[in-house]
Formats: C-alpha cells, structure tokens, sequence
C-alpha cells in the first residue's frame, strides 16, 4: 500500500472577522467585532509546541481590499509568519484572496500558501455566496495564476455540496490542470465535503460519503499525476468512507492541529488515532512538512535551511519509527 501523509500542524489565527458572508460558514465574525491575536499571544502560544509540530497555519478572516486596516493585516500576517519562522516552524498561510504585490510580501515569510478555490460557477454567488464578494471565481483564479508567476508551492481545492453541479466539479479541476500546467506550483487539491455546523444560516444537508469517493475518482481521471489529492479526516465518517477515499486516489490528510477552525463542530482526530484508522485497511500513515521536497529550491535560502532542518529532523524520527511516526 502507498502511504498516506499528513502535515503536524497548529493553527493560528490572526482574527476571526470577514467581510464576506458565505451562509455556510462557521469561522467568521463581523469587522471590527473580534481583537486581533497579538504577536506576544502568538509567541505564547508557540512556545509549548514540541519538535512534533512543524506546520503553522495561519488562517485568517479577509479584511476588506479598501479598509484602512488592509496594509496593517498585511504586516500582521507578515510578523505572525517570521514569528513563526523565528520559532523553528514553517509558516503556511491562507488569508483569502491577496493583490500580486501582497502575495509577494508574504512570500518571503512562508514555505507554502493556499487559496480554496470552491467552484468555478458563477451561479454561487447568487445562493451561498451572495454576500461574499471574494468568492468571486475569477478573482480566486488569478490568485492560483499569480502564484504560479511568483513561484509559490501552493494548495487550493473544491468545496463540495453548496449547490454545485457535477459539471462544476470538472469545469473546477479543470481550470486547477490548466494553472499547474503552466506554472507547476499546485501541491495539493482539497476535496473538502460540505458538513452542517452550528454557527451557519444555511441549511444545506451534509455531503453524501458516496458522493466524496466519485469526486476523488474524478479530480484523479482529471489533474496531472503530480499533484496530491486531500481529504480531511474530521469530515469523513467511517471507516470504511476513509478506505473507499483513499481506494479511489485521496493520498494527503492535510494538517492535523488540535482545532479545525473552519470546521469547530468536528474536531481532529489525533495522528495516534488516524493511524489507528488506516491500519485496519492495511495503509501507513506518514508525516510531511508543509513544502513538498521537489518545491525546497523553489523558496529563498534562509527558508530552504528551515526546511531542510525540518527534512533532517523526519529523517531521524523515520529511522526510529518506520511506520506512523511523530
């Protein structure tokens, strides 16, 4: 069996405020109602974390393109990142969509980034995402296309069962093999099935298992090799709706970090009891960094020695445990 990875991660959080206002969501607050995380609680944070957490995510709510606080959430996300970095982690960072000149910023600070791309359907933005201007399919395309011409090692993926067709789904991973085809800069596709949460206005039912295991099908028959197909865990139910995902080509877990910010309700499974899982159908369970190995000369130099840090550092742990380590 092929093993199967997942990335030991933490999330932070620099605020939970958006302007957007998906129904579905469970993450968000109103502008100017939540404080930001200060570095200091960011640091303290940090510091309990042993050498088994490699991968800080920062995952962040979309201050407005045209606030006055755009510029200072930028550097907020920038300080977070080289706290990060300073910290001996390796930042990974997902704000919502950024300008080419922000992303750039950013770059400098984090081995990977990322951007959902949900759907390419126009037709959302009449239903979940009506007052979600962000989630305009366009807007998060550019954002894959510029990150491929700044040379970011990057994950997006679909959101599955807001409304969308199955068309949808192909006319999404698509445009995804377009992208990568240029640029080659696409690491992971989430396939992330829509689960009810308590904080949410629409009441959307939750994604069919059988239905997760035909878009893995689909996003393998329709993206380059190359690139790893996500599920997250938390979201799939059985046992055996994990071995049929990971039958059907799914191969990354994504991070596993105490809290699913985006998904509260359905907390983490630890790597312990994944392993646990994947052992009954006969499939490793492995770590990985945020930064896959064919991307390390891809980031500036003072990233590639933290990343190399980190790369000797699972080396070791897999030399004393082969299998499900950390």
């Amino acid at each position: 069996m092929p093993s199967i990875t997942y990335s030991p991660a933490y999330t932070l959080v620099p605020t939970y405020e958006c302007f957007n206002r998906c129904s579905y969501c469970n993450f968000r607050v109103d502008p100017g109602q939540d404080p930001w995380l200060s570095l200091a609680q960011a640091r303290q944070r940090l510091a309990p974390l042993s050498d088994a957490v490699s991968e800080i995510l920062i995952l962040s709510g979309e201050v407005h393109p045209h606030s006055p606080r755009r510029a200072a959430w930028v550097q907020h996300l920038y300080d977070l990142g080289r706290l990060a970095l300073d910290m001996g982690f390796l930042p990974h960072t997902n704000a919502g969509p950024l300008s080419r000149a922000e992303m750039a910023y950013l770059q400098q600070v984090n081995v990977s980034m990322g951007l959902m791309l949900e759907q390419m359907t126009p037709a959302l933005q009449q239903t979940v995402h009506r007052h979600a201007p962000s989630k305009a399919p366009q807007q998060r395309l550019q954002q894959l296309q510029w990150a491929g011409e700044l040379g970011i090692p990057f994950t997006t993926g679909l959101l599955l069962g807001i409304g969308e067709t199955e068309q949808d789904w192909l006319d999404t991973l698509d445009a995804i093999a377009q992208v990568h085809q240029r640029w080659g800069h696409i690491q992971e596709v989430i396939l992330q099935p829509h689960q009810p949460g308590q904080g949410q206005a629409w009441a959307g039912p939750a994604f069919p298992a059988q239905r997760l295991v035909t878009a893995i099908h689909l996003a393998r028959q329709r993206l380059p090799a190359d690139i790893t197909l996500q599920i997250p865990p938390n979201l799939v139910d059985t046992d055996q709706t994990l071995w049929a995902c990971l039958e059907a080509g799914a191969r990354d877990l994504g991070g596993i970090s105490p809290i699913d910010e985006v998904n509260p309700d359905y907390p983490h499974p630890s790597h312990q009891q994944l392993a646990h899982r994947l052992r009954g159908g006969g499939w490793p369970l492995v770590p990985r960094l945020p930064i896959y190995p064919h991307y390390d000369n891809w980031v500036a130099p003072a990233l590639q020695t933290a990343v190399q840090t980190w790369r000797h550092r699972l080396s070791l742990q897999e030399t004393q445990n082969p299998i499900d380590v950390i």
